[in-house]
């Protein structure tokens, strides 16, 4: 497989990974937001699975960042 073919790949899997944690971290994202506008303390494990799954969104952007650089260079 091609370096070119093999980076696009690696880009479009990272792309589908985004998607999936953004759909999961939109549970918790949602009862933050409930929690704002009741002006109530939001739940600890919301609070935690927000921060992992953006983190985790943050990492796999990163990621593909490098990848389309790297597929850029390529030409």
């Amino acid at each position: 497989m091609s370096e070119k073919r093999r980076l696009k790949k690696e880009i479009k899997i990272c792309r589908q990974t985004i998607e999936e944690i953004e759909r999961k971290r939109s549970r918790s994202q949602s009862a933050l937001v409930q929690a704002v506008l009741l002006q109530e303390e939001p739940d600890d494990n919301d609070v935690e699975w927000f921060n992992k799954y953006t983190g985790e969104i943050t990492a796999c952007r990163n990621h593909m960042i490098e990848l389309q650089k790297k597929l850029n260079s390529l030409g």
